[in-house]
């Protein structure tokens, strides 16, 4: 009997597995290799525990990588592969927020992993866990798995779903872009994704754990990169929040050479209109101080770094002392709080991986190698890395139902 062989149990190889099972009916033995103990282990912390599982409004702008043309096409192939209504025929029940994030409807990552166990079982695919790929081989009718204990396996197809360099904890360890370039693949370079921003420290002292709502923005010195709202997250060493990981992605594809962050926290102001608002505040509150003055604006800490970083005084220095320049000023640091040195936390803190197998050596329709029947590369091994808000899910289902449906449909 034919072997199919997938390599790695996270989203796309459980979908994939699933899907050449169901394609090959029987004619075909389907085998999931996971190195962890048990498969989806990185898929339970997805959506903070929720699975935030795919998005309502998939579009090829919500997708970093370095080669959009080549991106879109496969997004389309992926979005007439419809993952989500796979997952409903499969009994997923789901709901959608205000932002068009969607969960199983019960918001527990588990359940989600229970129905794609329950999918694997039903399908008959066979699941090895404990059992890692030492090296793929290309052999005579297929190729030849070597395990990290020794043992080979013969396969017409391997689907290689390994995964990137985010979230080692989860067991991750960058095997698939290895085992492409030992396959001479070009492979573009990787770089952590969806992740916090590290910035001068001076610029976030004594703000560790506050959270504002802003508009924040990505410069190259001068340059706007690109824009996010929501809320912002300081940390004793920078900036998180969805809006900050938004924005990270776009750090290394763009080679930045002076990137900044700018927080606008009166979004919903102009800066002439604002600059009133402060006034009619200073009247309001009477002779005070910049840190009483903060009251009602904004968290007062959050305030005075503005204020400190404009070189206006101490907290003390009583506001009716500021001349109509310093007000100036104060409207435009309000609007235009700028972050720099700014660098990503590393994989440990990803939440996916920028870049990878170039998008260009893959078949549209079916993420297999042009040039290498029966191999094939699927989810974050390769470069594209979705923004926050289960794009990248509906990437990872998605690109393994294609590989699957063809590997099988081609024995």
């Amino acid at each position: 009997m034919k072997n199919i062989v997938i390599l790695g149990g996270g989203a796309a190889g459980m979908a994939a597995a699933v899907a050449a099972a169901e394609e090959a009916a029987g004619r075909a033995r389907v085998i999931l290799l996971e190195q962890n103990s048990r498969v989806g282990k990185k898929l339970l912390a997805t959506g903070n525990g929720r699975c935030n599982l795919d998005n309502q409004t998939i579009s090829p702008e919500c997708y970093f990588t370095s080669d959009p043309k080549a991106m879109a096409k496969m997004l389309q192939a992926i979005g007439a592969a419809d993952p989500l209504g796979w997952l409903e025929q499969h009994g997923l029940l789901w709901r959608a927020d205000e932002a068009g994030r969607i969960y199983p409807y019960s918001n527990q990552a588990s359940d989600m992993l229970n129905l794609l166990l329950h999918m694997l079982e039903k399908a008959g695919v066979e699941v090895r866990t404990d059992c890692a790929a030492a090296s793929v081989e290309a052999a005579a009718n297929g190729y030849r798995i070597t395990l990290s204990d020794g043992q080979t396996l013969a396969a017409d197809a391997v689907i290689c779903a390994l995964g990137g360099s985010a979230g080692p904890q989860f067991g991750t360890d960058g095997f698939g872009p290895q085992l492409a370039e030992r396959f001479g693949l070009e492979v573009q370079p990787l770089y952590p994704c969806l992740v916090p921003l590290k910035c001068k420290k001076s610029q976030v002292s004594g703000l560790a754990g506050i959270r504002v709502k802003a508009d924040a923005s990505l410069y190259d010195g001068g340059k706007l990169i690109r824009a996010e709202s929501g809320e912002i997250q300081f940390t004793d060493y920078g900036l998180s929040g969805i809006a900050i990981m938004q924005l990270s992605g776009m750090l290394k594809p763009n080679r930045l050479r002076r990137p900044e962050i700018s927080l606008d926290l009166f979004p919903h102001l102009s800066e002439k209109e604002l600059l009133t608002l402060l006034h009619r505040h200073k009247q309001a509150m009477g002779k005070v101080g910049a840190a009483d003055f903060m009251t009602g604006l904004l968290n007062y800490k959050v305030g005075l770094a503005v204020w400190k970083s404009l070189g206006l005084g101490d907290a003390k220095r009583p506001v009716a002392e500021l001349s109509k320049e310093e007000w100036q000023a104060l409207a435009c640091g309000f609007k235009n709080w700028r972050f720099t040195e700014l660098e990503d936390t590393g994989w440990k803190n990803a939440q996916t991986t920028g870049g990878g197998i170039a998008l260009s050596q893959l078949q549209t329709e079916s993420f297999g190698l042009k040039n290498r029947p029966g191999l094939y590369f699927v989810g974050e091994t390769v470069d594209c890395a979705g923004s926050c808000g289960g794009y990248n899910l509906h990437w990872a289902f998605g690109s393994g139902i294609l590989a699957g449906r063809h590997a099988a449909s081609q024995l």
